[in-house]
């Protein structure tokens, strides 16, 4: 098989190029060329999105392609543009979208065919993330055909390189021990998919010539909220004590859910329908499979190492975590 990757050398780019490659694809990528290509052998070919001429050594190059895989998150216009670049030279138009895209707030048990947001374009230039990223669905269904456009509509993307630093936060922050806010309740429901299994999934929809939009995460009770912050406590053998916090407690000190406390939101508010309440049954019944929560954690953790205990986070994101001094007094840990 042959793959282009449009991007292809962070999270999930760098994930799916590292599935393809072991597989014996043959693999090329695009991209700007400010991180190193993460894996021998591949082809790469440079070029900035965002620049007027930013596709020019791909429209200069003969190559064709069984799929193209795209991660791109800002506005769609620079999706429509490859798009249309490539659809007499590739099979299929792989976009890596997000369950935002659904009119907010979407049931629990929502499936695919919930009513989307309004106002996207697939030449808009940058609106709202929703927005553009419904954009670049249109994008890459306009210029490939609902036949030939696969739509993967990503939750919470967790595991190796990661630079969100949702999970990386929570790893660093109990690895540093003592009492730790533990959010609760502790058996709440969490959806999130690794992004290897993201990658194996993708893979195998270019393999099955699969089309259409897919929710793409964990079954629902694939990991608690528990679970994962366990997990973390094991894996660094820290000594940290969780303390599990009802969650009014939490929100009555006024921290934000999923920004100060990553991954966690309230039980019961549309937030987490949204967020952790999904149907995938599409998407499972396709291949995807998930891994345990504990490898997806020791494998960051061991990722997180390996970097000196501090992951990169991408520029355009706002930061994450809790202030230590809020943690301590809603833990009653002030001192006198």
């Amino acid at each position: 098989m042959r793959l282009l990757v449009l991007g292809g050398s962070d999270f999930a780019g760098r994930a799916v190029v590292e599935a393809a490659v072991g597989r014996g694809w043959e693999v090329t990528v695009l991209n700007r060329g400010r991180l190193p290509d993460p894996v021998p052998g591949v082809r790469a070919l440079r070029g900035d999105r965002t620049a007027p001429d930013g596709l020019a050594a791909l429209a200069a190059d003969d190559g064709e392609w069984d799929a193209v895989v795209d991660t791109w998150s800002a506005a769609p216009r620079p999706v429509q543009d490859a798009a249309r670049l490539l659809r007499g030279r590739a099979g299929r138009y792989v976009y890596v979208s997000t369950c935002s895209v659904y009119a907010w707030a979407p049931p629990a048990g929502y499936t695919e065919d919930a009513p989307l947001v309004e106002g996207a374009a697939a030449d808009a230039d940058a609106t709202d993330y929703a927005r553009d990223k419904l954009g670049g669905e249109l994008a890459a269904a306009g210029a490939f055909g609902d036949d030939r456009a696969v739509l993967v509509r990503s939750g919470l993307i967790l595991g190796p390189y990661e630079n969100m630093r949702r999970l990386p936060w929570w790893l660093g922050r109990i690895a540093r021990g003592g009492p730790v806010l533990a959010p609760g309740p502790r058996d709440l429901p969490l959806q999130y998919v690794d992004v290897r299994d993201l990658a194996g999934w993708i893979l195998g929809a270019v393999e099955q010539e699969l089309s259409g939009p897919y929710n793409l995460m964990s079954p629902q009770g694939h990991a608690t909220m528990g679970s994962l912050l366990e997990a973390c406590a094991e894996v660094t053998g820290a000594r940290a004590e969780l303390r599990w916090t009802d969650p009014g407690t939490v929100l009555s000190a006024g921290i934000e859910p999923w920004t100060q406390l990553p991954v966690w939101v309230p039980p019961g508010s549309d937030m987490h329908d949204a967020l952790h309440a999904a149907d995938v049954s599409r998407a499972v019944a396709t291949g995807l499979r998930c891994r345990p929560v504990a490898e997806t954690v020791a494998d960051t953790w061991e990722w997180l190492r390996s970097l000196g205990g501090t992951a990169p986070r991408r520029p355009d994101l706002p930061p994450v975590g809790l202030d230590p001094a809020v943690e301590a007094k809603v833990l009653g840990l002030e001192q006198p």
